[in-house]
């Protein structure tokens, strides 16, 4: 099953040094993520001025209960405090976007 994750940050003034403190954890748990098939796409959200201040992933897992036990209660945007509210949304990728 295929969903679409937004997680945004929080706007007070230490968001951003939260972020950058784990994003290289998050990045190795991308490219794992991406490895197992798990991770299709993602983005940084940017605000007006490019600054990052939210994420964008299409991934594909067997239910939601298993996008939050495998990957979200480990993410480290969450353990970290980075990511103040996430929606989770089922999606469907386009047959000429899947890999």
């Amino acid at each position: 099953m295929q969903f679409i994750v937004m997680g945004f940050d929080g706007t007070d003034e230490h968001a951003l040094e939260r972020r950058m403190a784990v994003r290289e954890e998050h990045l190795k748990m991308a490219s794992e993520m991406n490895s197992q098939g798990k991770w299709l796409y993602a983005a940084a959200i940017l605000d007006d001025s490019g600054k990052m201040c939210g994420s964008m992933i299409v991934c594909e897992f067997d239910s939601k209960e298993a996008l939050e036990s495998e990957w979200l209660d480990r993410e480290p945007y969450v353990v970290g405090k980075v990511w103040e509210t996430i929606e989770i949304k089922p999606a469907k990728v386009a047959p000429f976007c899947a890999k």
